[in-house]
């Protein structure tokens, strides 16, 4: 498997848009798992639906590729996504790891990122609670 067909499909995330969820059979296998945060799902009804599910419900979603990484059927993409909620700007930063099948098609779809420190500490009450956690358990150490 070449770097081309990451690249490829950085491209696809890049552009993804309610109605490339047609295309998406041409990414993902039809056994794949997409495993996020919040999401174990398999199968491409079920990732097309949380695609769909992602354009219902925020306002103007969308992908920066910001790095990646690949050796034959492996990958790793780190991103911004960005989008808008109840009329706040959002970026939520994170990483996915792929696996291709042979057909170049993605088999497993990972996606690493922190919901608490990027989504939940932005609530009123409940951000105070978590970061007054976060900062008893740090480290009381300088930061860079």
């Amino acid at each position: 498997m070449s770097n081309d067909r990451f690249s490829e499909i950085a491209k696809w995330f890049e552009t993804l848009s309610p109605t490339a969820l047609a295309s998406v059979g041409e990414i993902y296998a039809s056994d794949a798992v997409f495993i996020d945060p919040f999401n174990e799902l398999k199968g491409l009804a079920s990732i097309r639906a949380v695609y769909q599910h992602m354009f219902d419900t925020l306002v103007r979603p969308r992908f920066v590729i910001t790095k990646s990484v690949s050796t034959l059927q492996s990958g790793f993409m780190t991103w911004d996504f960005l989008f808008e909620c109840r009329g706040q700007s959002m970026c939520i930063s994170g990483c996915t790891q792929f696996e291709l099948n042979a057909a170049g098609l993605i088999k497993l779809h990972q996606d690493y990122w922190d919901p608490a420190q990027q989504i939940y500490e932005k609530i009123p009450l409940l951000g105070s609670v978590l970061r007054l956690l976060r900062r008893k358990l740090a480290l009381p150490v300088q930061k860079i």
